[in-house]
């Protein structure tokens, strides 16, 4: 009798094991209660991930608050996290310069995409200071950032073909939410007085900003932030803000202010003040677990402080009071 009951036990044992062996082989797509293991190179990617996956999916975001993507080179940690991901999203256009062969090499073993590629050649500006390639900061403008939005949703079906109805519809409740964003900074920028719509920066990653609000952008530095500064260019910005009576310049979370202060003294030197409008977030969202850390925080927040700053109306704490700063 004892024997039978251990026989009996032996093959329950068995089989469960063997049912975990399975389950555990078996597609992710069949696992419907598993969510995806996504890692994202940039925080805004990650949002959007976030955003359009919903409880289907598990993001970790490579680079946080004030991490500048040009010059990140990956970690022994980034890379088990990578090979270990269902899914990587970067953002591509030369953005991520030192992870880029890597992150091609990557993409011949694993499902690695490059989400910003997706958007259309005709849309993008022109890269002056490498040949044959763009401003990839495309996030700086909610449009563009839609067509991003789309192509995190497509990654995210063709990882997960029986979630794709979810994603789709998470998808468009967001871009909903970009067309809102949209319509905000248009209403704000639009009260800043026009001889005023000079929008000086630590590197010139708003150019996507100025194309679509009118605004004429000058950074210090270049696209990229690997650029140099000289002094020429600091003294042809000098001579800029003291002729037009340029009154306000902004600085950026993940670049140093050096340039930027050296600007303002340049300024003081010949009788003009100039003063530094606000911080701007450029490369890298806020802090984490804050609303500045949300793509939608980011957005408002530069909107509203440059509007405010060069002589807008702009309410006190943003488009719907949840900026932590008010104005």
């Amino acid at each position: 009798m004892q024997l039978g009951w251990k026989r009996g036990f032996n093959m329950i044992r068995r089989g469960f094991l063997l049912g975990l062996g399975l389950a555990l082989a078996m597609p992710l797509s069949l696992r419907a209660e598993q969510p995806l293991n996504v890692v994202a190179t940039t925080g805004m990617i990650a949002d959007a991930a976030r955003q359009v996956g919903g409880d289907l999916v598990q993001v970790t975001g490579m680079m946080g608050a004030g991490v500048d993507p040009h010059s990140y080179r990956q970690t022994r940690s980034d890379i088990v996290a990578m090979t270990r991901a269902d899914l990587v999203l970067w953002h591509g256009l030369y953005l991520e310069a030192q992870m880029e062969e890597f992150l091609l090499d990557l993409s011949r073993k694993r499902s690695v995409v490059a989400v910003a590629e997706s958007v259309a050649r005709d849309r993008l500006r022109k890269h002056e200071d490498y040949a044959d390639k763009f401003d990839p900061h495309v996030w700086m403008t909610p449009d563009l950032w839609g067509e991003v939005i789309l192509a995190v949703r497509d990654a995210l079906s063709a990882a997960r073909p029986d979630a794709t109805e979810v994603f789709a519809a998470n998808a468009t409740a967001h871009l909903a939410d970009m067309n809102r964003l949209s319509s905000y900074a248009r209403s704000v920028l639009a009260t800043v007085p026009e001889h005023s719509r000079v929008l000086v920066t630590a590197h010139d990653a708003f150019g996507y900003f100025g194309d679509a609000f009118g605004f004429e952008v000058m950074g210090i530095q270049g696209i990229s932030t690997q650029s140099e500064a000289g002094l020429n260019r600091i003294g042809e910005l000098v001579d800029i803000l003291v002729e037009r009576q340029v009154t306000a310049v902004f600085v950026e979370s993940s670049v140093s202010d050096r340039s930027i202060r050296a600007l303002i003294e340049g300024a003081a030197a010949k009788g003009h003040e100039v003063r530094v409008g606000g911080e701007l977030f450029s490369d890298a969202m806020g802090l984490e677990g804050t609303y500045e850390g949300t793509y939608m925080g980011m957005l408002d927040h530069n909107i509203t402080v440059i509007a405010a700053a060069l002589g807008g109306q702009v309410p006190p704490r943003g488009m719907d009071g949840k900026l932590s700063a008010g104005f």
